[in-house]
C-alpha cells in the first residue's frame, strides 16, 4: 500500500461514512468524509486524492454525476463504486465511464480493503507511467562515477542534503550532471518512494511552462479542451526539480516563490488555491546573485530557494574521473558484451583535454569513437577531437599551448614521447600504443623520428 494515500468517501449514509473512515483510518489511509456529490466536487477541487469512493444515490447531485466530473476534470483519482445489489447495472456501466471498481453493500471488510489497496497501487501506477512519458531523460539514473575528492565532497554534501526537507540550489556549468546529483538527491530521502518530475524552464514559452507546471482549467485558453493537472500535483509528495531555473521569466517567479512558501498554487483559468507538497530542487548555469543584482532575478526566490546550495565541480576540476567516467560509458554504450578499449595514447589525450562541455561532452565523444573505431581499440583519431594548440619545438617534442598543428604532427610528438621514455624500447612502445611492432616501425619511418 502506498504511504500517505488519502481517500474522499462520499455517501449519504452518515453511519456507513463514519464506520468506512474508522476501518480506512486502521489500514493507515487518511479519510475525509462528505455526505453529497456536491460536496465531493467541491472537496476534489481543493484537494489532492488518491481515491474516491461513491455511493449513486444522493440527494443533490448523484454519484453519476461526480463521476462525470472526474473525468472531465481531467485527474487520475480512483473511483471506487458503492452500490446496491438492484444498482449493478449502473455500478457496471459507471466502470465503462471511468471508474476502477465498485463494490456491493453490504460489503465484507476483507473485499472493501483489497478493491481500495488495488485502486491505490492503480493510481501510482498511472502516475509512474504519466512521468515517463514526460521524457525526462535520466540515461543514467542513480549512477554518479567518481573517486576524485571533488566529487566526493559533493557526493557527501548531497547525503546531508537529502535527509532534510529544504529546497536546493545546484549551480553548475553546462553537462556537469545537475539532474543526475538532483535524482540521487531525491533516491536518498524519505520522498523516494514518490515521483521525481522534471521540468526545463529554458525549453518552453511562459503560458506553457506555467501550465505544466500548475495546470490549467477547461476553457482557460483557447487549446485548453480538457483539465490538466500541472508538475507540482503530479509530484505531490515527491520532488520537482527545476532545471535552468534562471531562465524562468520575472512575471513566472512571483508564482514560484508562493508556491515556495506555503505549497499553495492555481491553475491556470481557475479560481481555488490548491496546495501540493513537493520538495522543490533548481539548477542553473547562471550565477543567480548576479541575475538578481541586475534584477533578472528576484532576490527574495533566490533565498527561498537556496536554502541549500551545491556546486557541482566542471570536469577539468576532476581530472581523476575522466578515464572511470569514459571507462562506464564504454561498457554502457557498447552493444557488445566486450567493450572496445581505450588506446594509452587515447587515454593520455582524454586526461589532458579541458573539456569545456564537462561530462556531457566526454559522454559524446565515447559515443562517437565507438561508432567510428574500425578496431577494438580506440585511437587518437577515433576520438575526433578538435586539434589541440600546441607549440612546435626543436627535435622529435612538443610542448604546450602555442599555434595549432596537425593530427600527424600530434601523433609523432606522442609516439617520439612514448619512445623516449621507454629508452627506445621498440616492443615496449607497441604494447604501450596497442599497436603492433610493424605499424610502429612504419610510424617511425614515415614521420622520421629520431633517437635522441
Amino acid at each position: 500500500m502506498p504511504k500517505n494515500a488519502k481517500i474522499l468517501v462520499c455517501d449519504d449514509d452518515e453511519t456507513l461514512c463514519y464506520l468506512l473512515k474508522e476501518q480506512l483510518i486502521e489500514e493507515g489511509y487518511s479519510v475525509d468524509t462528505v455526505y453529497d456529490g456536491k460536496f465531493a466536487i467541491e472537496a476534489i477541487k481543493s484537494k489532492n486524492y488518491d481515491l474516491l469512493l461513491l455511493d449513486l444515490n444522493m440527494r443533490e447531485v448523484s454519484g453519476e454525476e461526480v463521476l462525470k466530473f472526474v473525468k472531465e476534470y481531467g485527474s487520475i483519482l480512483q473511483t471506487v463504486i458503492l452500490s446496491s445489489q438492484s444498482e449493478m447495472r449502473k455500478a457496471i456501466d459507471c466502470i465503462k465511464n471511468g471508474a476502477y471498481d465498485y463494490i456491493t453493500k453490504p460489503y465484507s471488510f476483507e473485499d472493501l480493503i483489497l478493491t481500495v489497496n488495488r485502486a491505490v497501487e492503480h493510481r501510482e501506477l498511472l502516475v509512474t507511467t504519466q512521468l515517463l512519458s514526460k521524457e525526462v531523460n535520466k540515461k543514467h539514473s542513480g549512477n554518479i562515477i567518481g573517486q576524485s575528492k571533488a566529487i566526493q565532497r559533493v557526493l557527501n554534501l548531497s547525503m546531508k542534503a537529502a535527509q532534510s526537507d529544504s529546497n536546493i540550489l545546484i549551480e553548475g556549468e553546462t553537462g556537469t550532471g545537475k539532474e543526475l546529483f538532483a535524482e540521487y538527491i531525491h533516491k536518498q530521502s524519505n520522498r523516494k518512494d514518490k515521483p521525481f518530475v522534471v521540468i526545463n524552464c529554458a525549453s518552453l514559452p511562459d503560458q506553457l511552462i506555467e501550465s505544466e507546471l500548475f495546470g490549467h482549467e477547461r476553457g482557460a485558453f483557447t487549446d485548453a479542451k480538457s483539465t490538466k493537472q500541472g508538475l507540482v500535483e503530479i509530484a505531490h509528495g515527491g520532488t520537482l526539480f527545476l532545471d535552468e531555473i534562471g531562465e524562468l521569466s520575472l512575471s513566472l517567479q512571483p508564482k514560484l516563490l508562493r508556491f515556495l512558501e506555503n505549497g499553495e498554487y492555481r491553475r491556470i483559468g481557475g479560481v481555488t488555491n490548491l496546495t501540493s507538497d513537493v520538495r522543490v530542487i533548481g539548477a542553473t548555469n547562471r550565477n543567480l546573485l548576479e541575475e538578481a543584482d541586475n534584477k533578472n532575478f528576484r532576490k527574495d526566490l533566490l533565498f527561498r530557494l537556496n536554502v541549500i546550495t551545491i556546486t557541482i565541480p566542471p570536469l577539468r576540476d576532476r581530472k581523476d574521473d575522466i578515464l572511470i567516467l569514459a571507462q562506464f560509458f564504454l561498457e554502457s554504450k557498447s552493444s557488445v558484451r566486450s567493450p572496445k578499449r581505450l588506446s594509452p595514447e587515447a587515454s593520455e589525450i582524454l586526461e589532458n583535454y579541458n573539456f569545456t562541455g564537462n561530462v556531457r561532452e566526454l559522454e559524446h565523444i565515447i559515443e562517437r569513437a565507438i561508432i567510428f573505431a574500425e578496431s577494438d581499440t580506440i585511437r587518437i583519431d577515433d576520438l575526433n577531437l578538435p586539434t589541440p594548440r600546441l607549440r612546435k619545438s626543436s627535435g622529435n617534442s612538443v610542448d604546450i599551448p602555442g599555434e595549432i598543428i596537425s593530427m600527424e604532427e600530434l601523433e609523432k610528438w606522442h609516439i617520439a614521447n612514448i619512445l623516449n621514455a621507454n629508452r627506445w624500447d621498440r616492443m615496449q612502445t607497441a604494447t604501450q600504443l596497442g599497436i603492433s611492432p610493424k605499424t610502429l616501425y612504419t610510424k617511425i619511418k614515415k614521420y622520421e623520428i629520431k633517437q635522441n
